[in-house]
């Protein structure tokens, strides 16, 4: 099943290669599949070409931080906080903003 929808997204992508759904959504199966390297191409290809496509953001930071990329990891979310903000997307901007604090060791805890 898996490798349909990877077929259908390639055909996606061939019919507009630049379609910003369509690179996410490429990024996110092959995320899914473990194929790290695919998914960090295209993930990057949307902070180059699209970089106002906030939902790359958190899931190129959550890649990193698999990776043991964290101080990529914590700029992406830094970035992508901006780009949340600038565009009012407060929930976005709430989600990178933990995300960022866990990567970053700012987590704060009760005791």
């Amino acid at each position: 099943m898996q490798s349909t929808r990877l077929a259908k997204l390639l055909e996606f992508l061939q019919s507009d290669p630049n379609d910003p759904f369509v690179l996410y959504a490429l990024a996110t199966e092959y995320n899914t599949a473990n194929d790290t390297e695919k998914a960090l191409e295209y993930y990057l290809k949307l902070t180059t070409d699209h970089p106002d496509y906030v939902g790359t953001y958190y899931h190129l930071g959550k890649l990193y931080e698999k990776l043991q990329q964290s101080e990529q990891a914590i700029a992406v979310y830094q970035q992508g906080m901006l780009v949340a903000r600038n565009k009012r997307d407060m929930h976005a901007f709430s989600e990178l903003q933990g995300a960022y604090n866990s990567a970053a060791g700012l987590d704060y805890e009760d005791d």
